[in-house]
């Protein structure tokens, strides 16, 4: 590896070093200590005739008495033999042949008791003459077991302490000291190391592409807006829900530019040790200095970005703020140098200390909200690029049917749909596939073993024909789709789907309209069976969430008034209203009139069309599953035909069209396999509150 290449690998591009050298040699040496100290155990065993016969022969030099630590004889004796004796072929098993120089034994053993060496051995040598008389000495037994386990410990001791520095530093080699704490964990991508997502990759966000995109073009082509007097903005935020395409924008940013990418978490700064985050930010800021023009790109940045002193308890750590404030610092200080970008994401802008938002340090904040349904039909094409698909998929109608996906959940159903294909044993995913997926998506795994009762089964018919016929009588109710009995997920024992339309604002009356078919599902149950039951729970959770927005948050209620105590900015840790007991006492009284005149309403609809929900309560029951086509079939036309939103966009779609030979001019039909949209109401897990959609 070149050594500009080994510079440029920082943080998490950096290459793992090996072990040191030091540790090496120590575990050889080891090995080679416990051979040498082990060699006495291979000498070869000599019986009393052959160790009497050489003495006789003057063939001993000497013998060794091996004691223990007790000075106590233990039953062995080492005999070393003469220079002489070895060159001689009958002692050619006592040489050791791996030997240099002189071989000065032991060269055997005999295994013997006290009295049989006093009593034979010493006297035979005193009889000898002195010419062939061996020297008699004695020395202790070495444990060499218990040393090496001593010291093996102790060495195993220094080793694991090495090695849990190194784990806790982040690396070992020459830098790899405790010291090395305070280093920045940012990954570095630039032309040896670059990523392969581009803005090619990335659909349903043109607005936030072309903020981005004109970043990466100024990194390019600097003069072009310089020569106007312009300045490069100094950092960028992504705002927007999970699963809306942040990180993934911020790839294709990596991807896009010629310069420079660091990319790291905010989670990245926090550790254990006081002081490590701020020292990161310095680190990091110091090597993107060093690298400049280059773009740093922090994501979840609200793990260090939260507004300072909120939630504070007394006597708690600030470790976080001093790593905020040694990042304000960093973006636009005393001394700010010019030439590095900061990207961030989060999905709580609401969080954020009010001085990083500030023009200086994030100049943009981009907006990424979930996709319209011509940006979902753009994501749809190009998740749908890798699939083998059979010729009846169209983009269209599935980013028709997947109303309020996001990108994320969009990728998960054309997923679920070629596992589900696989698993059929088909050959290409059909639009049958991706029905299945974005019903489970939607409702959850079907429960095809769960038994339920018969009577359980018609309370569950009547309570969803509720849903149904309240919806396909009101003029501002979402266009049904599809009801079904069959259970699904933890406790849904049933659910409607409607095909919402893409809208922003709601009017009183929409709303009132909402909470009807909402409502619709209990009144059938009380109307057919003069009793009510818990299925719907969150139907109630719902109109209830309703209700209150409309009297003190959306300012539609005349008793209260044209007044919204909905506060964006409110502290999470605020435990006070912003209103009195009276007025609380008035707002509640208010929401239930309205739930109240609501439930009436929805009962004299039903009681209205009471054959209709008989109709549709029965063929629920025979076929668990019915459509759109269906209720035309049983109850008629819905009286009140408007243009959903898959509709206005083909019709759209086709104009544009007109006159090439690939137009798409086929009808729209009415049955699931053309709609199916996200909106859902279940037994127990009904269809999602009504969010805050008319903020602007």
């Amino acid at each position: 590896m070149s050594e500009e290449k080994k510079k440029n690998n920082i943080g998490g591009g950096a290459p793992k070093p090996g072990f040191q050298i030091w540790v090496i040699a120590l575990l050889i040496g080891l090995v080679l200590l416990v051979t040498y100290f082990n060699k006495g155990t291979e000498l070869p065993i000599i019986q009393s005739t052959e160790l009497e016969n050489m003495m006789k022969s003057g063939e001993v030099e000497k013998l060794v008495v091996v004691k223990d630590e007790n000075e106590s004889f233990t039953a062995e004796l080492e005999v070393h033999l003469t220079q002489e004796a070895l060159k001689n072929d009958k002692y050619k098993r006592f040489r050791k042949e791996n030997s240099l120089g002189v071989d000065l034994g032991p060269h055997a053993r005999i295994n013997i008791s006290k009295n049989q060496f006093e009593d034979k051995y010493v006297p035979l040598n005193d009889s000898l003459d002195p010419e062939y008389q061996a020297t008699i000495d004695e020395r202790k037994k070495t444990d060499y077991t218990s040393i090496f386990t001593s010291w093996g410990i102790l060495f195993l001791l220094l080793f694991g302490f090495w090695f849990m520095m190194r784990r806790m530093t982040g690396g070992g080699g020459p830098g790899g000291q405790i010291f090395n704490i305070g280093k920045s964990k940012a990954a570095l991508f630039d032309a040896d190391n670059k990523v392969k997502i581009t803005f090619a990759d990335v659909a349903g966000l043109e607005e936030a592409k072309e903020e981005v995109m004109e970043i990466v073009e100024f990194l390019k082509t600097p003069t072009k807006f310089t020569k106007l007097g312009g300045k490069i903005p100094k950092g960028a935020l992504l705002v927007g829900p999970p699963g809306t395409g942040k990180t993934l924008l911020a790839k294709a940013v990596a991807g896009e530019a010629a310069v420079p990418f660091f990319t790291l978490s905010g989670s990245d700064f926090v550790e254990m040790f006081v002081g490590v985050g701020a020292a990161r930010v310095r680190d990091l800021f110091k090597q993107a200095k060093e690298k400049a023009p280059c773009i740093v790109f922090i994501d979840e940045i609200d793990a260090i970005g939260r507004s300072r002193g909120r939630g504070q308890m007394p006597g708690s750590n600030d470790e976080r703020e001093n790593t905020l404030n040694s990042l304000l610092v960093e973006m636009d200080g005393f001394a700010t140098d010019s030439g590095v970008i900061i990207l961030a994401a989060t999905n709580r802008p609401d969080v954020l200390d009010s001085a990083l938002l500030r023009p200086g340090r994030f100049d943009r904040q981009i907006s990424i909200d979930k996709p319209d349904i011509v940006g979902r039909d753009a994501i749809f094409k190009v998740h749908l690029k890798p699939l083998k698909m059979a010729s009846d998929v169209d983009s269209r109608k599935l980013a028709a049917q997947t109303p309020g996906f996001a990108g994320a959940e969009i990728a998960n159903v054309c997923n679920e749909a070629a596992l589900i294909a696989a698993r059929k044993d088909k050959k290409a995913v059909t639009m049958d596939d991706f029905h299945d997926a974005i019903d489970r998506v939607i409702g959850g795994l079907e429960k095809k073993s769960k038994i339920i009762s018969p009577e359980e089964k018609k309370i569950v018919a009547y309570h969803e024909a509720g849903h149904a016929i309240a919806g396909w009588f009101l003029e501002y109710a979402d266009p049904l789709v599809k009801v079904s009995i069959v259970p699904r997920g933890v406790a849904a024992l049933g659910y409607a789907q409607y095909l919402p339309k893409e809208q922003f604002l709601y009017q009183t009356e929409q709303l009132i309209d909402q909470m009807t078919m909402a409502l619709g599902g209990r009144a059938a149950e009380e109307i057919i069976f003069g009793k009510i039951s818990t299925g719907a729970l969150s139907d109630l959770e719902r109109i209830t969430k309703m209700a209150y927005s409309i009297v003190s948050v959306y300012g539609m209620n005349d008793e209260i008034g044209n007044v919204s105590f909905f506060d964006s900015k409110q502290s999470e840790y605020n435990f006070s209203k912003p209103y009195s007991d009276a007025t609380a006492e008035k707002i509640d009284i208010e929401v239930k009139k309205l739930i109240d005149n609501t439930y009436k309403r929805t009962k004299d609809l039903l009681l209205k069309y009471k054959n209709e929900l008989e109709v549709v309560a029965k063929e629920l029951l025979e076929k668990e599953i019915i459509f759109q086509n269906d209720l035309e079939r049983l109850i008629g036309k819905r009286p009140f035909e408007k243009e959903t939103s898959y509709q206005a966009f083909t019709k759209d779609a086709d104009e544009k069209t007109i006159g090439s030979e690939e137009s798409n001019k086929e009808d729209v039909p009415q049955t699931l396999k053309d709609e199916l949209p996200v909106e859902e109401s279940s037994e127990v897990n009904d269809a999602e509150p009504l969010t805050n959609k008319s903020e602007e």
